[in-house]
């Protein structure tokens, strides 16, 4: 009998746009989503924590945590992981240099995190907070060799979300070899860069801690799963062969307000039916 891969969700995407912005923190709606997520099958949603609602996102105080725990057992849905957009409002480097209060400010979510079992935090290093020079790799590689300690006293891993080629990528993991530094591999944002999946997935397989599934057109935008560049077959068989054996997590393209769930559903069986295939092929 085939065994298929847990499936979470990033979080909003359960929800209509909040403020009218593609992923967000759903203020209004987080509790929702807990259930919703079980109604669309789903084993658990990644975290947002970003600048917008800071305050108002349970994993800052003590009572919002202990909600969040209540729902968790309430409904089986899982949150094992965080989408830390704060860090790209506030990054932890900037202009070749690292933030002292970013810096500080990671250390508190880790705290966070720790107190609710979290396993890993990912860290967007895209768009505004792009790593864009040797000097900004540099000074991340500082930052890392402070936070990484504290990452390990508590037990939270640090997933670094990058749009660099992969060799630079890889060459930046190898620099701390640390086991709680890994790589967040996105399907889609790696299609739409143009990168061979083969590849890549050679150099990060060392280090591959998290998978977001998202379709995107090749230097352009998201759109629904099996629509854009990314080689889904070759993908999952890579990751598969890279011994990844984690929860995917969908990040993906927006439908109808008011079809979350079912299109949530749709998007999840697409993954379990991909990855099922692979196996099936793998057997014959």
């Amino acid at each position: 009998m085939i065994q298929s891969p847990a499936i979470a969700i990033m979080q909003g995407r359960l929800s209509p746009p909040f403020e009218g912005r593609f992923q967000a923190f759903p203020a209004s709606s987080w509790r929702e989503e807990f259930f919703r997520a079980r109604e669309a099958e789903l084993a658990g949603i990644e975290w947002i924590f970003e600048v917008p609602h800071a305050d108002d996102n349970p994993m800052a105080s003590d009572t919002g945590l202990d909600e969040m725990r209540r729902l968790i057992a309430e409904t089986g849905v899982a949150v094992r992981s965080i989408c830390a957009d704060y860090y790209m409002d506030a990054p932890l480097v900037k202009d070749g240099v690292p933030v002292s209060a970013s810096i500080a400010h990671l250390k508190w979510l880790m705290s966070r995190a720790a107190q609710l079992n979290i396993t890993y935090i990912i860290l967007p290093c895209v768009d505004q907070s792009s790593l864009r020079s040797e000097q900004d790799r540099r000074a991340l590689q500082s930052v890392l060799s402070d936070l990484l300690p504290v990452a390990e006293s508590m037990h939270v891993e640090l997933h670094l979300e990058t749009d660099l080629p992969p060799t630079i990528f890889s060459q930046l993991l190898a620099h701390h070899n640390h086991p709680n530094l890994r790589a967040n591999y996105d399907i889609g944002n790696s299609a739409s860069l143009g990168f061979d999946p083969a590849e890549e997935m050679t150099l990060l397989a060392p280090w591959l801690g998290s998978v977001h599934v998202k379709d995107r057109l090749a230097g352009g935008g998201t759109v629904p799963l099996g629509r854009g560049a990314a080689d889904f077959p070759t993908c999952f068989r890579q990751i598969r062969q890279a011994g990844f054996n984690r929860w995917f997590v969908l990040q993906v393209a927006r439908g109808p307000s008011g079809e979350e769930v079912s299109l949530a559903r749709a998007n999840r069986n697409f993954v379990v039916e991909q990855w099922n295939n692979l196996i099936l092929q793998d057997a014959d």
